[in-house]
């Protein structure tokens, strides 16, 4: 060995919230560190990781990731420096504490990472630099926080800080709701400040993962979220290469993130999240560590992200790994690389544990709620919608009856899709608001009742199998309607249904795309052949 010990940090426990991607993330460290000669331990106490490394690495300590377990290992152990970047939020708290304590942590300083965390410090890093960032305020009261919501202006999103999987967080459309929030969900203080964005409705959100070594950036991949701006980014289906963006924003983007990782220092793993609205770019947040996405980005480019991370950690250079990248003149594979196995379209969907859990709305949030991924990889963006969809276990129809139902400030919206449906030679159904919109801009529908209206209603026409998808956004109210009974009889019939208009436009063109060109399935080995 001859370069000593390096503690990895894994992501503590498994649950709702917290993603086996950290685990993906941990291994490739472990793998990485060994073929630089040195001793890997890890420190986790996840059955998950447990299961995939306790033969992989060099020693394995089932332990909280507490700071009095960590300290305790790494006093008997004594390693060269440890390893947070890897294990989502739970490992990137204690970088700080154990700093203090005279420990070395490897790779993004503290310092860095406390204000990509902190939103006082970071905000002035992003007015120093140029970029933008929704309007947004900090309460540390009811009050304030009833009065910064109303300055930013509803609808806001509200968490506390520091927060895992966007536990606590939560969308809220007026003073009522907010004061419900403060009262069920946080305890606001002065140590416990409450964060208070603007919501930007509407907007198309990007997640970015980038390696930095200091000097140079690599741009893994810009993923665009399929759903809209407000889905947590653990719960949202993603696609790589952005699909409905322009070539110049996709470069914004890759400045920006390149403008943060060197603002920051960053050394190792970086993910920013971007919204874009009207043409506008915003920066949502950045997290100097490995994100969910890291397992799909990789698969997706073909470069082992987590794995180029972890060697620069211990001090190479992008450029001594990836030289085939960094010779050409912009070193982008996922969107720059002028190579034909990036031309296909990689797409990502989440795995929920609805059917595990009767009461609960299948509604998706800022509040993480999925427990795995798939993904879908094909030449045409339908086709791969379709493969990751059906991976999920939601296979799209080919026949049948549609039932459309959507939010006033959607029906514009639905119309090309209800349109395309009908010439795809299926039956849309409908509730009298839709069903009135749609007839008058003749689109054939047929009405069917709401559960206060006469029956069969629309929740006894799921269940007897007269519809066979189903498209239904939420009015942004959190009360148990009509539409949360629709939701649950979907996941109790596994119908596939679409909470989003840009996820409904999506299982349209995949519908369309299998039904016109069949489906091809090759195994990823083919894609990336070294």
């Amino acid at each position: 060995m001859g370069k000593g010990k390096i503690i990895i940090l894994g992501s503590g426990p498994n649950r709702i919230g917290q993603g086996v991607e950290f685990d993906y993330a941990c291994v490739h460290c472990v793998w990485a560190l060994k073929e630089e000669g040195y001793e890997a331990i890890m420190v986790n106490c996840n059955p998950e990781t447990v299961s995939t490394d306790y033969d992989t690495s060099d020693k394995l300590f089932f332990e909280p990731i507490v700071y009095e377990d960590v300290i305790n290992i790494i006093q008997s152990e004594k390693p060269e420096g440890v390893v947070v970047q890897f294990g989502g939020q739970t490992p990137l708290k204690l970088a700080v504490p154990l700093q203090n304590a005279g420990i070395k942590i490897l790779g993004t300083s503290p310092e860095s990472i406390d204000i990509a965390e902190d939103r006082e410090r970071f905000r002035e890093l992003i007015i120093k630099l140029g970029l933008k960032q929704p309007e947004s305020g900090i309460a540390r009261s009811k009050e304030e926080a009833i009065l910064t919501a109303e300055r930013i202006g509803y609808p806001v999103l509200v968490r506390p800080s520091y927060v895992l999987g966007g536990r606590a967080m939560r969308l809220v459309y007026d003073t009522t709701e907010l004061l419900e929030y403060i009262e069920e969900a946080v305890l606001v203080s002065e140590d416990k400040p409450l964060l208070i964005d603007r919501f930007l409705e509407d907007a198309v959100e990007l997640d970015v993962d980038a390696v930095s070594d200091g000097d140079d950036v690599l741009v893994g991949a810009i993923m665009e979220h399929i759903e809209e701006a407000g889905i947590h980014s653990g719960d949202s289906a993603t696609c790589i290469p952005p699909y409905t963006l322009s070539e110049d924003i996709l470069l914004q983007v890759k400045e920006n993130t390149k403008k943060l990782a060197k603002a920051l220092n960053v050394k190792g793993l970086m993910n920013v999240q971007f919204a874009v609205k009207d043409g506008e770019i915003y920066i949502i947040e950045v997290n100097p560590r490995a994100s969910r996405t890291v397992p799909f980005v990789s698969k997706a480019i073909g470069y082992p992200l987590a794995k180029i991370a972890s060697k620069v950690i211990v001090g190479k250079r992008l450029r001594d790994i990836l030289p085939e990248v960094f010779n050409i003149q912009d070193p982008h594979p996922a969107t720059d690389f002028r190579d034909k196995r990036f031309s296909k379209y990689s797409i990502k969907e989440v795995v929920f544990p609805w059917n595990r859990f009767p009461g609960v709305d299948p509604l998706l949030g800022p509040e993480m709620k999925s427990t795995g991924e798939v993904m879908g990889i094909d030449d045409d963006f339908g086709l791969a919608f379709w493969k990751a969809q059906a991976a999920a276990g939601s296979i799209l129809p080919q026949e049948g009856r549609v039932f459309i139902s959507v939010a006033d400030k959607d029906k514009p919206a639905v119309v090309d899709i209800a349109k395309r449906l009908v010439d795809l030679g299926f039956e849309i159904y409908a509730t009298e608001g839709t069903h009135r919109f749609l007839q008058e801009r003749g689109i054939p529908s047929i009405k069917v009742s709401k559960l206060s209206e006469e029956r069969p209603n629309v929740v006894d026409r799921i269940r007897n199998g007269e519809i066979h998808m189903i498209i239904n956004t939420p009015s942004g109210k959190r009360e148990r309607s009509d539409a949360y009974y629709i939701r649950r009889a979907a996941v109790e019939h596994k119908i596939p249904y679409f909470t989003t208009i840009r996820a409904a436009k999506s299982a349209v063109e995949a519908i369309s795309s299998y039904r016109e060109k069949g489906l091809d399935v090759n195994p990823i080995q083919q894609i990336f052949k070294g």
